[in-house]
């Protein structure tokens, strides 16, 4: 005697060896013994052999059409014992109620089972669906055949054309282009995005860090809805003064200047002046719920995306030959030790007379007699002189023994990138940085003794924080820093500014003590500020790359900064060369390039010949 069962969801044929109550001993169609458990019996016949049976039920099940068997069933539940005799007549063969239960186990989409061997035939509705789903499903599999064949010979199907945003930066990984990727990728041995650059779908590998950047910090785009006029400064007290900027060639937003005036018996008026758009962005509307997303300006060498609207910044930028509103603080200066006498801020609107440029001044503001005139010779001078006491009364004045390493600045004009260098400290650059750290400061310790919140900068222990409360910045050497020079730039410089215009004109501030907003301000700022340096960075090394191979350099120079690291002659870029042998901090080194690798962003180079090496030069 032999027997069908269910084993693991599948039909199986054997012969009784041993017949107990419960269970059976059996050899199966495939030689095996094995224990069956009664339950698990489906029918009992004497012939034909197990494998005869199971080849003959096979093609009962194949001449099934599963169609009219689902029109033949009841709509009720029934046994496939029932649907066999309906089909075949009560004449029954084993195969015949075998391959019938068969035919219904493998057509879950037209029956769905309900017991052992017992079975509901589908809704017509549910089925007509299934079977679309089928079809589709075919028609997606011969789709996503067609453009893996496209991909794996690198072209871009037509119809991913308009996929490929998703499919760098926001992949669905369930939907078909993104399977057609995953597939070809196997094939190549590609990541996703090197097999769509192979496609030609990137626009530029400049364009792609762009959006990937863009698409996380920007998710809604870098342009600015409509924001009306009701930021434009009020009218405010006119100062007696002629102002001039200093900043470099591409700067835009002008955050600062200065005035200088003589007021006698060696003593000098000095005024440091700061845009002042806190005087129409009121807190919480709808322009400063912009700049509360932004958060700062972004800037990268051949662009930037800005905290506030052109129109905005065009209302306080301080911009030569025009009367803008500043917050200003002036200092009475007296010329022998060059000492503070008095100081005190003031809300009021200003003359720009000049915006001088960087490019434009000397390098070395220290008068001679055969030095050639350059605007506002006498109040650089001025500026010049004091700050350098200041520096030195900070206890930061530079050691003229020690290299003092580059800046660099990119320009970038139809996609060619020069790069320049501008070494740090020059008098220039002092003199500006020094009269901001002043400012900054001094605005800090304002709000402090007046016990009104605000955002210090701070640096202790070599780790620089963002606070709500004054604390030393070591690295500047002052007891308080609050940001409050570039309000045009920074969020955190427009909410300090809020704070300190209220104090100077004896206002209620509107922020607080122990605000909510602040806190969250100065979260938010922390995050956006670092992401947007690591950005900054990225970019600036992109474009060193591209101006490598602008310029058809295959062989360059480089400083060893740590085993097999090192930073490259001339260039803000740093590398690892896995090939550089072991030698001393600072030696120089002769490098080959080997790849420039715009899309991971990276230089690979081989080592050369090590050169003579700084510290021994």
């Amino acid at each position: 005697m032999h027997i069908l069962y269910e084993e693991d969801g599948q039909y199986k044929a054997g012969t009784i060896v041993t017949d107990n109550d419960t269970s059976l001993q059996i050899d199966t169609q495939f030689g095996k013994r094995a224990k069956v458990k009664v339950a698990n019996v489906i029918l009992r016949f004497a012939s034909p052999s197990p494998n005869e049976f199971m080849e003959t039920t096979r093609q009962v099940r194949m001449d099934l059409d599963v169609d009219f068997l689902w029109e033949t069933a009841p709509e009720a539940e029934f046994s496939y014992e029932e649907l066999a005799k309906a089909y075949f007549g009560n004449a029954l063969h084993a195969t015949e109620l075998a391959g019938t239960l068969q035919c219904l186990h493998d057509s879950p989409m037209y029956f769905y089972k309900k017991g052992r061997g017992r079975y509901r035939s589908a809704p017509a509705d549910a089925l007509a669906a299934a079977k679309a789903s089928v079809v589709r499903k075919q028609r997606e599999a011969a789709l996503l055949d067609e453009y893996v064949a496209e991909l794996n010979c690198f072209r871009l199907p037509d119809a991913l054309v308009n996929e490929v945003d998703n499919l760098l930066y926001a992949p669905d990984k369930q939907q078909l282009p993104w399977r057609a990727v995953e597939s070809a990728c196997k094939h190549t041995g590609l990541t996703p995005l090197r097999l769509l650059d192979r496609c030609g779908a990137l626009a530029s590998s400049h364009d792609y860090h762009l959006r990937l950047f863009e698409r996380e910090y920007f998710p809604r785009g870098t342009g600015f809805t409509e924001v009306g006029d009701d930021f434009l400064p009020p009218e405010l007290p006119a100062a007696d003064v002629s102002a001039f900027s200093i900043d470099d060639a591409s700067t835009t937003e002008i955050d600062d200047a200065f005035s200088v005036q003589a007021i006698g018996e060696g003593r000098w008026r000095i005024g440091i002046h700061i845009a002042a758009p806190a005087l129409g962005i009121a807190p919480a509307s709808a322009l400063d719920r912009i700049a509360a997303t932004r958060l700062s300006t972004v800037y990268h060498p051949a662009g930037k995306i800005t905290l506030l609207p052109e129109s905005v910044i065009a209302a306080y930028s301080l911009d030569a030959g025009t009367r803008k509103p500043v917050l200003s603080m002036y200092m009475e200066v007296l010329e022998d030790g060059w000492q503070v006498l008095a100081q005190h801020s003031c809300v009021e609107s200003i003359v720009v007379a000049a915006n001088l440029r960087h490019e434009d001044l000397p390098h070395d503001l220290t008068p001679v007699s055969d030095q050639p005139e350059y605007p506002y010779q006498q109040e650089l001078n001025v500026l010049w002189r004091l700050s350098g006491e200041m520096e030195a009364r900070r206890g930061k004045t530079p050691d003229p023994n020690l290299p003092q390493r580059p800046d660099y600045q990119f320009r970038v004009e139809q996609d060619r990138v020069s790069i320049t260098d501008r070494q740090r400290g020059n008098p220039v650059d002092r003199l500006v940085s020094e009269m901001m750290i002043h400012v900054n400061a001094e605005w800090g310790k304002l709000l402090a003794e007046q016990s009104v919140m605000a955002l210090y900068r701070a640096q202790q222990n070599g780790k620089v924080k963002m606070s709500t409360k004054p604390a030393p910045h070591e690295g500047l050497g002052v007891t308080q820093y609050a940001w409050a020079s570039s309000p045009l730039r920074r969020y955190v410089d427009l909410v300090n500014q809020r704070q300190l215009i209220a104090v100077v004109q004896g206002d209620v501030p509107p922020y607080p003590p122990k605000s909510e907003t602040l806190y969250t301000v100065l979260r938010d700022f922390e995050m956006a500020y670092d992401a947007y340096a690591v950005f900054q960075r990225k970019m600036e090394r992109y474009w060193c790359l591209r101006w490598l191979q602008q310029e058809k350099i295959t062989v360059l120079n480089a400083g060893v900064i740590k085993e097999n690291l090192v930073r490259l002659a001339g260039l803000p870029l740093v590398t690892r060369v896995s090939s550089l042998p072991e030698m001393p901090v600072a030696s120089e080194v002769v490098l080959r390039i080997d790849e420039v690798d715009f899309l991971d962003v990276e230089l690979h180079c081989t080592f050369q010949e090590r050169l003579m090496d700084t510290a021994a030069g």
